[in-house]
């Protein structure tokens, strides 16, 4: 069957999304740890967050994307977590990342090379690089 959803990214989502990863650098930038960032919005614009903290990173990401589903009325989602990603040679840097999608959209992810967390000030990042599609959630 072929996929049916549509491409690209609503300015919803992209303003959702953008909300959420400000909010993650500013915690990495302060030093705050987390596993997995996670807010959803509703057909009526209302949005929850939501923080998965109690178990170990690929637990709590699991639990953060089944949990989308599990929102009454969800119609768009984002989620951030720490992670890393290879350039060209192999090499690893550490990242922010972040996956996110809208009801009958396709889903996306994006990654933001990020150093220096907890220096306030000296925390640095990158511009969001698109990282390719993942399945949507919704």
């Amino acid at each position: 069957m072929a996929d049916i959803r549509r491409e690209g990214v609503s300015p919803a989502t992209d303003e959702l999304a953008s909300t959420l990863m400000g909010d993650a650098l500013d915690l990495l930038a302060a030093g705050e740890p987390f596993e997995v960032l996670l807010v959803v919005q509703d057909t009526s614009g209302a949005t929850q967050s939501f923080e998965f903290t109690d178990d170990g990173p690929e637990a709590c990401l699991e639990a953060a994307r089944a949990q989308v589903g599990q929102v009454a009325g969800a119609v768009r989602y984002a989620l951030a977590y720490e992670g890393a990603v290879a350039d060209e040679a192999g090499a690893y840097a550490d990242a922010l990342l972040l996956e996110f999608g809208e009801r009958g959209w396709r889903g996306y992810s994006a990654f933001s090379l990020i150093d220096g967390k907890g220096s306030g000030e000296g925390f640095t990042w990158t511009d969001p690089a698109p990282a390719g599609e993942v399945p949507a959630l919704l």
